[in-house]
């Protein structure tokens, strides 16, 4: 963790909100670590879910917007490398057809 949280969360109710989950292991650490502070509920709630790559079986994902295959996706606020996260729609990434210099690889 690089920033913990500004206040106790001691009997309060947490929602955790990420973007993309797929194996599962950051949202379990996130679960383990904040139930340990005795909060009154926590669940989490995700834009993109990856259910096939999940390597944790103990995560607290009550609302799923898409699931979705596994493809890169940029856009809403996803990015690439960095990049596109501005653009009002999701994007389906294709890194191979990506010019070399998007890519740092050629």
């Amino acid at each position: 963790m690089i920033k913990d949280l500004d206040a106790s969360a001691v009997d309060r109710h947490v929602l955790i909100v990420e973007d993309v989950v797929d194996t599962g292991l950051t949202l379990n650490f996130l679960a383990r670590t904040l139930s340990l502070r005795l909060v009154a509920s926590l669940a989490a709630v995700t834009l993109l879910d990856r259910p096939y790559r999940r390597l944790a079986d103990d995560v607290p994902l009550e609302f799923v917007g898409f699931t979705v295959p596994d493809e890169l996706f940029a856009g809403y606020g996803l990015g690439f490398d960095e990049r596109w996260r501005a653009l009002p729609d999701l994007y389906f990434v294709i890194p191979e057809e990506l010019p070399a210099a998007l890519t740092g690889k050629g």
